[in-house]
């Protein structure tokens, strides 16, 4: 008998994935937390129903995520990881000798226990010394920090359940107010394909460009997501995340990426006309 794995897209569509294995299932105080192996993507991380990684194409979005802002900052000491119990962010940012200090807020406790026992590839770095992690709210987390972090990135879940709160424009504030002057903060924006996903997106995106004077959306294809098509945001008081890449310095670091460099970090912030007709009516910088 085979054994499918089905995550709904829109009432009309869905992603199935055949599964060898169920490897885990549990409740903890915020959600469903499952882990599947499958033939084609590997083990696959579910929470509530909805796919948050494959060990096949997580790296596409952890690199996206981390080597956009890295490449532009030219001097992160101190970063803020919101969400992200999967390890993934902590993984690429710990490839930087110059970064400091990771502080990690995941709500749920029992996620990031589960992918250090399923999902090694993406949590293999969360006992660094230079990471800290707090399991609270990373909305109440971020309301008692104030110029504190270079970096602040925003790996949440869908803008319902235990993510909710890290859409809303309080949210956004906060994070304005717990960077450094010179800080960026980037976000998942998902995806703006279907109409509901869109609508998600075009609410975030007004928020964050009422809070920061430069805010852009970049892109990535990451086919286990809802259409494949995913969006990302870069905000920032300071720095313009294709006029500031310094393709030069990120080069000379040699790092061994899969998916990012900064030929495509340049070409994600083109966007398909009908991304940047969708944003159109919420920008307000050109």
């Amino acid at each position: 008998m085979e054994l499918w794995f089905s995550e709904p897209h829109t009432p009309n569509v869905k992603l199935s994935i055949r599964v060898d294995r169920q490897l885990y299932s549990g409740e903890s105080d915020f959600q469903r937390i499952d882990v599947f192996e499958s033939p084609e993507f590997g083990r696959f991380l579910v929470l509530d129903g909805y796919i948050m990684l494959t060990e096949k194409d997580e790296f596409i979005y952890h690199e996206m995520i981390v080597h956009v802002p890295m490449a532009v900052h030219p001097n992160v000491k101190r970063v803020l990881v919101i969400g992200a119990g999967d390890g993934g962010v902590v993984r690429e940012l710990t490839k930087y000798p110059e970064i400091e200090h990771i502080d990690l807020v995941e709500i749920d406790e029992m996620v990031i226990r589960v992918c250090r026992e399923f999902l090694p590839g993406t949590s293999c770095r969360m006992e660094e010394e230079r990471v800290h992690i707090h399991y609270e709210d990373g909305l109440k987390y971020v309301r008692a920090q104030e110029d504190a972090y270079d970096l602040i990135i925003v790996d949440s879940t869908d803008p319902f359940g235990p993510g909710e709160g890290l859409f809303t424009k309080e949210f956004y504030g906060n994070c304005y107010k717990a960077l450094k002057e010179d800080g960026i903060m980037v976000n998942q924006h998902e995806s703006p394909f279907y109409e509901a996903d869109a609508t998600a997106c075009m609410r975030a995106h007004k928020r964050i460009v009422e809070t920061f004077p430069i805010s852009r959306v970049y892109q990535a294809h990451i086919p286990t997501y809802p259409s494949g098509h995913w969006l990302f945001g870069f905000a920032s008081r300071k720095y313009h995340p294709v006029h500031d890449l310094d393709r030069e310095r990120w080069m000379n670091r040699e790092l061994d990426t899969r998916y990012y460099t900064p030929k495509l970090h340049e070409g994600a912030f083109c966007l398909p006309a009908y991304v940047e007709k969708l944003l159109r009516g919420v920008e307000i910088h050109e």
